[in-house]
């Protein structure tokens, strides 16, 4: 019930045409991502962080 109530205070505030169960499905399947959640819940577009010329080699 909490977390309809959450859902339904962030639908009122933000004016976000989806439906409560749209935005549900979003932050599920975007739950270990870290964005800012008026942008995920807009849609733009994701702008990957740059790799470290190091990160993608072993040692």
């Amino acid at each position: 019930m909490c977390v309809y109530l959450l859902l339904a205070f962030l639908k009122f505030r933000s004016r976000l045409a989806q439906s409560l169960q749209q935005i549900m499905r979003v932050l599920q399947l975007n739950l270990f991502e870290k964005r800012d959640l008026m942008a995920l819940l807009r849609g733009d577009p994701v702008n990957p962080e740059p790799l470290d010329k190091y990160q993608a080699q072993l040692f």
